[in-house]
Formats: structure tokens, sequence, C-alpha cells
């Protein structure tokens, strides 16, 4: 579906993005993460065509994306970080204006019009005039003017950014129920929506892809590890003691009487580092067990990570 092979875009001496490949399958909910600045959104306006590389290939559908550039745009519906819209015009009128742009068939653009109004639930709304509407309805038809050309491919690039809570909550709600009808690429950091709707992540850092797998292989690997948040009575430092436990990963030492520890994920491990703490009379107040999350995999992979890519 789409297929990216050492794509490389540079300014001058500096890398946007530095050799980059990886293959979306048809049907997949990619989520694109990186920290601000790793070249997410470069990557996007290379796919969609809207940049050209400095090397590399983008092939959509099988379509070399600048050879064939108008194939490519026929497949691909783009929300960009901030939506392309006519704020002086209604919302049914721009997205009229949107098919005829985009080159849907007229046999076609009435019922399509009709389809992304009903997605995005801007039906209550079709006559207003955009720059009366709110931001959160702004980007709903932002995503209808994606939606319009009954797209193969949805690239949506920060579609919940300055939006509340509830508008976030629509907007998750919006990409599940999209979910088997177009293959999305989704680019955001708020990695609790990442985990609810994608079935796959690809992680850049620094211009260079760090991690492409599926949701269920990060969070197989994950259960394998266990945090440990401690609390103690005593002010003591037991940072090397506990780094001297078989199965302790790492250890961090929030404060005097409080501690951090990595684990794998084994009872023996957690018995020995109890008998620790009642071998030093520390006195343990709170022990407490987190699940990793994806959270805890973007950290470890970008996370002060300036020279080297990390594993897991």
């Amino acid at each position: 579906m789409i297929q990216v092979d050492n794509l490389v875009k540079t300014y001058g001496e500096r890398f946007a993005i530095n050799n980059i490949s990886f293959k979306i399958n048809k049907g997949d909910v990619v989520g694109l993460l990186g920290p601000n600045g790793a070249g997410k959104s470069t990557t996007m306006k290379i796919i969609t065509g809207f940049m050209s590389p400095t090397s590399g290939t983008a092939t959509v559908c099988g379509f070399d994306v600048f050879e064939y550039p108008i194939e490519v745009k026929k497949r691909i519906g783009y929300l960009p970080e901030n939506p392309p819209l006519y704020l002086d015009m209604t919302v049914e009128d721009y997205l009229m204006y949107v098919t005829e742009l985009k080159q849907v068939p007229a046999k076609d653009c009435l019922s399509n019009i009709e389809s992304a109004l009903g997605k995005t639930q801007l039906k209550d709304v079709r006559k207003r005039i955009i720059k009366n509407l709110s931001k959160g309805f702004k980007q709903r038809v932002g995503i209808a003017q994606a939606l319009v050309s009954n797209p193969e491919i949805l690239i949506l690039d920060e579609p919940t950014v300055g939006l509340d809570p509830k508008q976030v909550a629509e907007i998750r709600d919006l990409i599940n129920e999209l979910k088997g009808h177009h293959t999305i690429i989704l680019s955001t950091h708020i990695l609790s929506e990442v985990q609810a709707t994608c079935n796959k992540i690809i992680i850049i850092h620094q211009g260079k892809l760090i991690l492409e797998d599926s949701i269920e292989n990060i969070q197989n690997i994950r259960k394998q590890q266990t945090q440990l948040n401690i609390k103690l009575r005593q002010e003591k430092d037991l940072v090397a003691d506990f780094k001297n436990i078989n199965g302790v990963l790492s250890v961090n030492r929030n404060s005097s009487k409080s501690y951090t520890l990595q684990i794998e994920n084994d009872e023996v491990t957690t018995e020995s580092i109890l008998e620790c703490i009642v071998k030093t009379k520390a006195g343990l107040l709170e022990l407490s067990i987190n699940e990793n999350n994806l959270e805890d995999v973007f950290l470890s992979l970008t996370y002060n990570n300036k020279d080297e890519v990390p594993s897991l």
C-alpha cells in the first residue's frame, strides 16, 4: 500500500529525515510518533507529494509519488496540521469545492459529501460559515475534506492539536469508526490515542526511524518487565543495594525516600527487593506496580537519546 525506501531530506547540512524505510499494508492504522522536530511532518509531506525528498523513493498503491503525482493524490486524503479551510465559505460549499479540486466524478459528488458530513457529524452545521465554527468543528471540516473523495488512504497530521479533552475523545471515536474502511497514518503526541486506535507504530527520532512494530508485539515485550514505585520511612541510599539484586534492570532515586525500579517480571526479584528493605531497616511505607505502556516505550527510545538508538 505505502512503501518508503531510503528516504532522505536535508536542509543544507541538517537532516530532517535520514535514510528512513518502512512499509504500511492495506487496512493498517499506523501511529507515526516522535518528539517535535523528529521528522514526522516532513515524512508525511513527502508521501503526499507536498514536498520532494533529497533522495530515496516513496510509492503509494504502486505509484511513485513524484512520477505519478495525480494517481497518488487520487488515493490519498490529507489533513495537514493546519486544516486548509476557506473560512468565508459554508461547510457544504467548501466540500463541494474540494470534490471539484480532487476531480471526484460529478455523479459521486453529492453522495460523497453526504457521507463525509455524516462520518464527521457535521450535517447540523452544513449551512454555517466555517469561520463561525468552534475549533473542534473546524477540525472536523478538515477531516471531512480529507474524506470527501473517499480515498483509500487517510494521512492525518496532529488531528487533535489544540482541542479540549471532549473534542479529542470525539476525534478518537471518529478514527475508530474509519478503521476498516481506510488505511490511516496518524501523527500525534497523545500516546494514549495511538494505543487506543492504532495497530502499528513507527517512531522517528532525530530524523531516523528507531522503531517499527505492531502494538501487540510491543505490549508483549513490555509485559516481561514491571515498574515498582517504592516509598520508604527512612532516608536511605539504597541505589547500590537495589542494583545488586538479580532481575533489577534500572534504579531511579526520585527523592531521599522514594525510588522507581524497572525489574524483570519475576516474583523472586520483588521478594528480594522487599528483603533488602527489611534488612537495611529502611521501613516500607508504600509499594505500587505500574503496567508499562506505550509512553514507557516512547520515552525509553527518545528521552536523552542523542547518539545511538537504544533497544527495548
